[in-house]
């Protein structure tokens, strides 16, 4: 009981804008529904474990003790993300607010590289932002790692399979120079649906949230809750058949989604396939739609359709409140977004749909790190005493 109450009191005042007047302890009992001597109590714990700050506001010229304001500490606890992508690493810091605090990004070639050797790199960069934190007074209580593959519920600190890394049953804790800082991975599409929905403004309580870069992974919250499928299997959009009969894909079926609206189909079908390595493709392919580049917009369009029809099949099976591009997707929406739709408009015939429902992402290529990050603040949220107490 103690533990929930040490939540909602918590969760009260990370709710509480700070812009609009002070908080004090009173004002939270009230909100919480707990006598005031209960939420004076809890506080003093929260204050204890460095999840809040109580400072004296000023003077407003009454007489009598003046006032005390509560609010989540902005130094303290905090949460690590981490991410190895198929063309780069990433990491993120972020407080008890969730606020990114520290950002690090690297442009990497990983695609085929031992995994030994990529995650000694991925552990310098969190190293790195480690020291930043703590620069900032912010104190690492947990660390995600989002990864381009699956990890299946069993498989505790596993990465089982990457494809698009070429990697096959990697140990995370194998690799990692420090055995008191090696982090726990995570789907990346499951994270970046994750972060829409703790940091969208309006999040869908059921959705769907499709993301590519090498490859295109898909994440199901259903009811405001990430669904993993049997095994934690669940999102592999990106091995749908849009095709049946089309080109031979790496998973060796015929006709998948990848093939025909991944990163490296879009490049392909532009005639940029060669300028892959000059650049950031995606900005790449964003300046020569922008343009007016007819193979670009033409392969943008049938990446579009593609993943319209991919999509469709998605909406009839789970009846979603909306679709939500992630990734590069979200960088490219400006040019995605009319093929599918169309698409959608099309197909979609047996429940109503509107052409809102599909949405870009406001995270864009941020989200799988920035979920990664926010995992561990939403657990000490949901149960503060995973904090030491001092």
């Amino acid at each position: 009981m103690r533990r929930r109450n040490l939540s909602v009191v918590l969760g009260a005042v990370a709710a509480h804008s700070p812009l609009t007047r002070p908080l004090s302890r009173a004002d939270v009992a009230a909100r919480v529904g707990l006598t005031r001597a209960a939420v004076s109590s809890l506080v003093d714990e929260l204050i204890g474990r460095g999840a809040l700050t109580e400072a004296e506001t000023a003077s407003d010229g009454r007489v009598g003790r003046p006032g005390r304001a509560l609010s989540v500490s902005d130094e303290g606890p905090a949460g690590l993300g981490l991410e190895i992508g198929v063309t780069h690493l990433g990491a993120c810091v972020v407080d008890l607010r969730g606020e990114p605090r520290v950002w690090r990004r690297v442009e990497r070639a990983n695609a085929g590289r031992p995994a030994g050797q990529v995650l000694a790199e991925i552990a310098a960069l969190a190293a790195e932002a480690e020291a930043g934190a703590h620069d900032l007074g912010l104190r690492v209580e947990g660390r995600v790692l989002a990864v381009p593959g699956v990890v299946p519920d069993e498989a505790v600190g596993r990465i089982e399979r990457a494809p698009n890394l070429d990697w096959r049953s990697v140990g995370v804790a194998d690799h990692w120079p420090d055995r008191d800082t090696v982090p726990e991975p995570e789907n990346e599409a499951n994270l970046g649906a994750l972060a829409e929905y703790w940091n969208a403004e309006q999040a869908e309580e059921t959705f769907v949230h499709v993301s590519a870069e090498a490859g295109i992974g898909a994440a199901l919250v259903i009811n405001g809750q990430l669904f993993r499928g049997a095994r934690g299997f669940a999102g592999e959009l990106g091995h749908i058949p849009v095709h049946p009969d089309g080109v031979r894909c790496a998973c060796g079926a015929r006709g998948c989604l990848e093939q025909y609206a991944g990163q490296a189909a879009v490049l392909r079908e532009a005639g940029l396939a060669r300028h892959g390595g000059q650049g950031d493709p995606v900005t790449l392919l964003a300046e020569r739609a922008g343009a007016g580049h007819a193979p670009t917009l033409a392969a943008l369009d049938r990446a579009g359709r593609a993943l319209g029809l991919a999509l469709a099949s998605a909406v009839d099976l789970i009846d979603p409140d909306g679709l939500v591009l992630g990734g590069i997707y979200a960088e490219l929406a400006e040019w995605l977004l009319p093929s599918v739709r169309a698409e959608l408009a099309d197909r979609v015939r047996v429940r109503p749909w509107a052409p809102e429902a599909l949405r870009p992402s406001a995270l864009g290529r941020r989200g799988p790190v920035l979920g990664a990050a926010q995992t561990t603040i939403r657990r000490i949220m949901a149960d503060p005493t995973l904090l030491p107490a001092e």
